[in-house]
């Protein structure tokens, strides 16, 4: 069972930076596999949060050693190339623990600060981030692991043959690549998708490391079939994406067991105030693993490796 805790830094009371480091060394020394840093609001309602998430995540990544850090990231707020670059450098900076969390729902109020008031149509916001989702998924795949030579003897500062021109033109994008950063010590951050409508499921199943699934825990086992099998059909191993099932903060450790053994998820997002994960922490958890349903720790050092999925160290 995989578990994740997602915090969302822009709602309820304004967290100092000692109080979010904290939280992420108790997540750690628990052996939570992933902290999600959400920095979205409601479109009626404001940001509290003095940070920005990936900012906040590189700070994080210097005060932990071992637990995944994934970050929210606006495909409407960054250019995909300097995207791309800047989770490729996080993952450098945390030693293959980084993540994207890019969300399948459009946010007005953001559209209208960055000179977009009218926003995309639905259709338009889907083939975007589509395109936008493999114009980044490709930059991190632009050097091959062994690409970099650094032979000062030699002269030679990359192998030409293992460097991979993207040299994308598409419906919204035109990116030639490369990246100027090395291939992630985990081979690329794990992308994590959340808000993924049935429209989406599709895209989701072929680019997607980690899907994060809302919805009634009751409705989890179709959602969770469903997804395995558009998975399959993409040619992928059905186990190349996890399926985590957000749950709120009346979860109990039965709640956990039934839906984990009845194969609805590969495990939970806990999506609750860092005030009442305590709780989590003190009971549910400690009997999850009692039930030999939790890991003791960390299967190895990168966020991949903590997921089962390929790439890094395993």
């Amino acid at each position: 069972m995989h578990l994740a805790v997602s915090l969302n830094i822009a709602s309820g009371q304004p967290l100092a930076f000692s109080d979010l480091a904290s939280f992420a060394k108790q997540a750690e020394a628990v052996g939570l596999d992933v902290i999600i840093l959400d920095d979205t609001v409601p479109d009626s309602g404001g940001s509290e949060s003095p940070f920005e998430a990936t900012t906040l995540l590189a700070a994080l990544a210097t005060v932990t050693s071992r637990i995944g850090l994934v970050a929210a990231a606006s495909t409407v707020a960054h250019q995909p190339y300097n995207l791309a670059r800047r989770f490729a450098s996080l993952d450098i900076i945390s030693h293959g623990r980084a993540g994207w969390n890019a969300t399948m729902v459009q946010n007005s109020r953001e559209a209208g600060n960055l000179s977009r008031p009218e926003g995309f149509s639905a259709a338009d916001f889907r083939r975007r981030t589509e395109e936008y989702i493999g114009i980044v998924q490709g930059l991190w795949q632009g050097w091959d692991a062994d690409a970099l030579l650094f032979d000062k003897v030699g002269g030679r500062f990359h192998d030409p043959s293992k460097m991979h021109l993207l040299d994308h033109k598409g419906e919204f994008f035109s990116v030639r690549g490369p990246l100027n950063v090395a291939r992630s010590p985990q081979d690329t951050p794990v992308l994590v998708l959340s808000d993924v409508s049935e429209a989406d499921r599709d895209m989701a199943a072929r680019t997607a490391d980690v899907i994060l699934l809302d919805g009634p825990v009751g409705e989890a086992k179709a959602r969770h079939d469903d997804l395995k099998r558009r998975v399959a059909v993409c040619g992928r191993d059905p186990d190349a994406v996890k399926l985590l099932l957000s749950v709120g903060a009346d979860v109990t450790a039965d709640t956990l067991d039934a839906s984990f053994r009845s194969k609805s998820c590969d495990g939970f997002n806990i999506a609750m105030p860092p005030s009442a994960l305590e709780g989590f922490f003190d009971r549910v958890l400690p009997e999850l693993r009692r039930r030999g349903l939790v890991h003791q720790d960390y299967r190895g050092t990168t966020l991949r490796a903590h997921l089962g999925l390929a790439g890094g160290d395993q």
